[in-house]
Formats: C-alpha cells, structure tokens, sequence
C-alpha cells in the first residue's frame, strides 16, 4: 500500500456516517443494487442492509454484473442481508435509527422534510412491488419524491440518490463530516481491512489482533 492510498483510506473513513443507512427490500435487479451502493459510498454510508427477494439470495452482490456496475464500491459498503423487512426495520429501530420508507399513505412526507442529521435508514422497495405495506407501516415515517410528470415513481436507484444527497447536505450544513464519527478503533481497524484486505482475513480467522500501521500505511 502506498503512502498516498493510505492517506486516501483515511480521509474516507473520517467522513463515513455509520448513523446513515440504506434497507434494500426485495430489490431484485443486479443494476439497481448496484447503483443504490455506489450512492451509498459517495455519500459516506459505512454499511448497507438488504433482504433478498423471496426464494432468493444476495447472489448479485459476489457476481460479476454487481462488481462491473458497482465502480468497486462493494469493497468499501458492506450489505447485511436479513430475512424480512419488518424485522430488519424493528432492529434498526432497536438500535436508535429512525425508518424512513419510500411509500405512498396518508401519511406520507416530502423526503425533504426530516431531520436526516439524526440516525437514518431508507427504506426502499423493487421498482415493481415498491415497499411492502407491513414494513412501511412499522417505519416511522413514509417519504415521497414529488413527481409532476406523467410517471408516478422513479427508478429505484435514482429515487435513493435523491434522497442520499438530501441527507448529505443537511449532514454537511450541520457540519458532520468535519470531524470522525467512527471511533478511533473502529478507523483503525478498518484502515487495516480497507488497506491490506488480502492479510485481513487471515488475522480474523487466527483471533489475532490486526498489526499496527505507521503513518505511511506500512505495518510496523
């Protein structure tokens, strides 16, 4: 790993956002997860969430066609599949996030208006099916884009851009990409795993500790 690489990994995980997040809920074509993860990294996003379409797998995401259309952001957003969008919603919850889903009901919202500087996830749906209803009641809130053309909806990877840089400019307005929301554990330990992804394994699966990195990258 060069020096200038090493520089670069740091200055991305100062400005990972671990309280923003997105839920993939049965999003089924390769192209579309895709993009929504490569959003997912342009915006700061440290890990994704999916649940796969019934009788399927995250097969898309360790294929080809993800990795070619991703430009590599695989390699830097983990996606943690679950077994059901509502139950992936109650666990995010748990853990202090609000649900936003993409949904049409009375009590629907312009994405603009929450508060995205709180701990966020989007919940979006497949293009054809959209948010399943269960999952976009047990959110804590629906959001919808305002469309005046012909079309109701856009992509679903267009809509989670949208809605990703929204989040992003109040983040910047607040200033939460100036300072590291990850812990100084956390950065350092994913410096390693980001800068020496091949030897990373291999420490894991011994229980070791992960070795030191002087301030060139190098392991000391």
């Amino acid at each position: 790993m060069t020096p200038e690489r090493y520089q670069k990994i740091l200055r991305v995980l100062r400005r990972r956002q671990p309280t923003l997040t997105v839920l993939m809920d049965a999003v089924n074509k390769p192209h579309n997860l895709s993009a929504i993860v490569r959003t997912c990294d342009a915006v700061g996003v440290l890990q994704a969430h999916a649940v796969p379409p019934k009788g399927g797998q995250l097969a898309a995401f360790e294929g080809h066609t993800y990795a070619a259309t991703s430009g590599s952001a695989h390699k830097w957003v983990p996606v943690q599949a679950h077994a059901d969008a509502v139950t992936a919603v109650r666990e995010l919850q748990g853990r202090g996030f609000q649900v936003l889903a993409t949904h049409l009901s009375q009590r629907s919202v312009d994405y603009r208006e929450p508060d995205y500087t709180r701990p966020t996830c989007v919940l979006l749906g497949a293009e054809k099916w959209g948010v399943s209803d269960e999952a976009a009641e047990a959110a804590d809130a629906n959001i919808v884009i305002p469309m005046f053309g012909m079309v109701q909806s856009l992509n679903v990877s267009v809509a989670a851009a949208t809605i990703l840089f929204e989040a992003q400019r109040q983040r910047l307005v607040a200033g939460m990409y100036d300072a590291p929301q990850l812990s100084p554990e956390d950065l350092t330990r994913l410096a390693f795993e980001w800068g020496y992804p091949d030897l990373a394994p291999g420490y894991r699966e011994r229980g070791k500790p992960y070795p030191a990195l002087d301030a060139q990258g190098q392991i000391v």
